[in-house]
């Protein structure tokens, strides 16, 4: 629902969109003004930071290094953490690095690992403790896996599309032609690290070999040649047609029934304003996502993620593009705001009220991932507009034509 009251709104950049005449008679007001500022930091020493510091990263998180009014004094917890920051290993084939309760403590339910496989580098032959969502960020991919019933599944993803791989579920990732591929794995588990993952080459290097010429039926010396130490990422050749391995793959029980990819960008907008959209997939529609719900949102410059909760799971953030800042209003009176970034992990924790405001020039691109088999969230206006208006007007002290511009209907992303 698009509201003019809102569309006037000034936001902390709506004085660029005053007009020039307006400037021109506001001119001498604007320079008296920055004399008194002036005069005032002369005399404010709080207003400034003489020491030593780190201007670049200072630079890209304004709203730490000089927090707005609004925010508490009180300490709240870190909810931001940049995969900058994050150890990489790398191998021949790709990097792995990862973001866990241990970079994050608050991240308690779930945890992040940015991956990138080269043409033909491989993720080799592993299960996980843990439930595996991904969504790719960059190229293409071959994934593989069986399902329960042992059925081979092979299928080729690309930029956008996602994956869910249940725990114990043993898989693969490879990148493909032309340059590899780069994707986000998330787990429903703070805890998770992918340096802990049951792997193939570490499974064979930990048994005797006695007893796996036995299992496969075949001799010692055929096996002399198993890897000693794990592979985790290793290049070896890019993959042939896609048809001719799930052929192979499939044998005497034939291709599974259960697909465990997703085609985000095949599926409209779940809402969409002037000003964004949104795309949100769960098991509703991804049935193989069983624990993890997702919603993809992109938000126009000026434009709004409006403020909001989720009663029924914490919200773990990934920023893919753009620009932001995100106040969390935390219980106990307690408030904070943080600038995010490409690359940057976000997390809100559950029932906590939030929004997220594109600061930028360019859209604002993010994923809200959830341990959830559904994604829900409940919009501050919508609760205001459908309790009684006396009640809301005592709360807020507005009269009624500020309460009916309020709109009525949930946004998801409010118009700038």
């Amino acid at each position: 629902m698009e509201n003019d009251d809102i569309k006037n709104q000034f936001s902390r950049r709506g004085f660029l969109g005053i007009g020039s005449v307006a400037l021109a008679a506001a001119g001498s007001l604007a320079v008296s003004s920055a004399m008194a500022q002036e005069n005032q930091q002369r005399t404010d020493r709080s207003a400034t930071d003489p020491g030593p510091s780190n201007k670049p990263l200072d630079a890209q998180n304004p709203d730490s290094a000089w927090p707005p009014g609004t925010d508490s004094k009180s300490l709240v917890q870190n909810f931001k953490y940049p995969f900058s920051f994050a150890n990489k290993r790398t191998y021949k084939g790709g990097w792995s690095r990862e973001v866990t309760v241990r970079e994050l403590p608050v991240s308690k339910t779930l945890a992040g690992v940015n991956m990138r496989l080269t043409a033909g580098g491989a993720r080799e032959l592993h299960w996980h403790t843990a439930n595996e969502w991904a969504i790719v960020l960059y190229g293409s991919a071959r994934i593989t896996a069986i399902d329960r019933d042992g059925k081979s599944f092979v299928a080729d993803v690309k930029k956008d599309d996602l994956w869910y791989f249940p725990s114990g579920i043993p898989h693969s990732i490879q990148g493909l032609d032309q340059d590899g591929t780069e994707f986000m794995l998330v787990f429903d588990d703070g805890n998770f690290s992918e340096s802990e993952t049951v792997l193939l080459s570490d499974s064979m290097a930990h048994l005797p070999t006695e007893v796996l010429a036995k299992n496969f039926g075949v001799a010692e010396a055929a096996l002399k040649n198993l890897p000693k130490n794990e592979l985790f990422i290793f290049q070896t050749a890019v993959p042939g047609s896609l048809e001719a391995d799930q052929k192979a793959a499939a044998g005497t029980l034939g291709k599974s029934s259960e697909n465990f990819a997703f085609r985000t960008m095949q599926m409209p907008p779940t809402k969409r304003t002037k000003s964004g959209e949104v795309r949100i997939v769960d098991s509703n529609i991804f049935k193989a996502s069983a624990n993890v719900a997702m919603a993809m949102v992109t938000v126009h410059p000026g434009g709004l993620r409006e403020l909001h909760w989720h009663p029924n799971a914490d919200e773990w953030q990934y920023y893919i593009s753009g620009k932001g800042r995100m106040t969390v209003v935390a219980t106990g009176n307690k408030a904070r705001t943080m600038d995010f970034q490409a690359g940057d992990v976000g997390y809100v924790e559950k029932t906590l009220l939030h929004y997220i405001e594109n600061t930028g020039e360019t859209d604002l691109i993010f994923l809200e991932m959830f341990k959830s088999s559904f994604y829900q969230d409940l919009s501050l206006s919508e609760w205001l507009t459908h309790t009684p208006p006396e009640l809301v007007k005592a709360h807020l002290n507005i009269d009624q034509a500020t309460l009916d511009a309020i709109p009525r209907d949930e946004l998801v992303i409010v118009p700038s």
